[in-house]
């Protein structure tokens, strides 16, 4: 099997340290290739890149007409959250939508992602709870599901649970890709992750733009979790984090959302356009890299979005005294595979 192509080099200071290797595709919904470098057909594990894709769910089950979820928990539900309060808030008034609470999620508890949040929590002497686990936006949504089909919430989490197998079903509807038991691990915050090929991901985010080679509900369904998303923005990642910045400064025109291990995934929705990158060693600064150049490439930014997107085109490598030391750069590569 041939090497992906080197995407992204880290320097420290004249000399190149490490070297990033990986693949990326850009798609529209019929499967063509805008861009691409490495091998796109391998399956690869999505993990919380694909939470929009799953958040379809809570509409094929009925959920989100019984509990006429507002576009705020349909952002949740495509979350990982930083665990601030306007997270946690949102999270319990989700759950409790759902008369439902924290004890119900089986996302498991991890201390916040955001500094100054964790910080507050540990000031006031309280332990994280599932609240504040990055993914208990996207698990009350799960649970939204669960109560919707008349099901037992409890285990909801397990591959063979009728909450996991709707999602399942409308993941292979958007990638247009079977899903198969022997390439499916677990999450790590406990949900079932199938792993499908880099290209079946592009054209999903292109059909989730478009509503292309969807049925009517589920082209519906798809545009409302992208407006949700894309609308509030701060709920889907958190403050300073690239996901919150790019699609508040493109406004509706860019979904994107990253996921463990070096995946990207998203959708340059003014092209109909969807994307789909992985970092061969899991490197998320890297990842970050390569969908900052494709965006800036391919989205047609503005100077005001050009200004955003500048830090992690080349972020800079500080070191404990907070001096610049190196970069992060795209490859010539990389570049190269951009124009084409």
């Amino acid at each position: 099997m041939q090497a992906n192509p080197i995407l992204v080099e880290q320097t420290r200071g004249t000399w190149v340290e490490n070297r990033h290797r990986g693949a990326f595709v850009v798609a529209d919904a019929e499967g063509n290739v805008i861009a691409a470098a490495g091998d796109v057909s391998r399956p690869v594990f999505p993990r919380s890149a694909v939470k929009s894709i799953q958040a379809l769910a809570m509409f094929s089950s009925g959920a989100a007409s019984q509990f006429d979820l507002s576009s705020e928990e349909l952002a949740l539900a495509c979350a990982s959250h930083h665990g601030e309060d306007v997270h946690v808030s949102g999270v319990t008034a989700f759950l409790g939508h759902l008369h439902l609470g924290s004890s119900d999620l089986e996302c498991g508890a991890h201390q916040p992602s955001n500094a100054a949040a964790r910080d507050a929590l540990r000031a006031a002497g309280q332990k994280p709870s599932a609240l504040h686990n990055n993914c208990s936006g996207k698990h009350s949504g799960m649970l939204s599901v669960a109560r919707a089909l008349g099901v037992d919430t409890a285990g909801y989490v397990g591959r063979e649970h009728a909450v996991q197998r709707e999602v399942r079903r409308v993941i292979e509807a958007v990638v247009g890709d079977e899903l198969h038991v022997d390439r499916c691990g677990t999450d790590g915050c406990s949900i079932p992750t199938w792993a499908a090929p880099l290209s079946g991901f592009a054209q999903g985010f292109a059909r989730m733009a478009t509503g292309r080679g969807l049925d009517p509900d589920m082209a519906a369904a798809a545009e409302r979790v992208f407006d949700a998303a894309t609308s509030h923005p701060l709920l889907v990642a958190g403050s300073g984090h690239f996901d919150t910045l790019v699609m508040e400064a493109f406004g509706g025109r860019l979904m994107q959302k990253g996921g463990a291990e070096g995946v990207q995934c998203g959708a340059i929705r003014s092209k109909g356009w969807g994307y789909a990158l992985k970092i061969d060693d899991g490197n998320m600064a890297a990842s970050v890299t390569v969908v900052a150049e494709l965006i800036a490439a391919l989205a047609d930014p503005d100077e005001r979005q050009l200004a955003v997107l500048a830090p992690f085109r080349r972020p800079v490598i500080s070191n404990a005294r907070k001096l610049a030391v190196g970069e992060m750069r795209g490859s010539d590569e990389l570049g190269e595979a951009l124009r084409t």
